[in-house]
C-alpha cells in the first residue's frame, strides 16, 4: 500500500471517530458503485449522510475541500443515488457532507466536518 492509501485509510478512521464522537451512526464504509466511491456512510436521525474524507500531510496543493471539484461532486450525487437505490429509499432524506483533516507534522490533526457540502445544482 502506497503512503497516499496509508494517509487516506488512517483520514477515514480519524473521520468516523469524529462523526461517532457527533452523534452519527456509521453504517456503511467504502461504498462502491460503477459510478465512483463514497468513503462513509451514516444516519444522523432519520437522514442518510454520505461523507467524502479528505486528507492532507501540507497545504500545498490547496485544502482537502478544494479538492472536492464539480466533476467529484457529480460523482458523488450519483454514488448516494445508487446507494439509495439499491437500499430500496430512493426518496430518503439525504445530505452529502465532506470531513477535512490535514495531518501537518508536529501538530494535532485538523478536521473541518461541513455539512451539505455538495448540494443539487453543483
Amino acid at each position: 500500500m502506497n503512503s497516499k492509501d496509508v494517509l487516506g485509510l488512517a483520514g477515514e478512521r480519524l473521520a468516523e471517530k469524529f462523526l461517532r464522537a457527533s452523534g452519527l451512526k456509521i453504517i456503511a464504509r467504502r461504498f462502491r458503485t460503477r459510478a465512483g466511491e463514497i468513503d462513509l456512510i451514516a444516519m444522523d436521525g432519520d437522514e442518510v449522510v454520505f461523507v467524502e474524507v479528505k486528507t492532507r500531510r501540507s497545504a500545498r496543493f490547496g485544502t482537502p475541500e478544494e479538492s472536492v471539484t464539480r466533476t467529484k461532486r457529480a460523482h458523488l450525487r450519483a454514488v448516494a443515488f445508487a446507494y439509495l437505490s439499491s437500499t430500496h429509499r430512493p426518496r430518503a432524506r439525504f445530505r452529502i457532507d465532506v470531513v477535512a483533516i490535514e495531518v501537518f507534522v508536529n501538530e494535532s490533526p485538523c478536521i473541518t466536518h461541513i455539512r451539505s457540502a455538495v448540494g443539487d445544482e453543483d
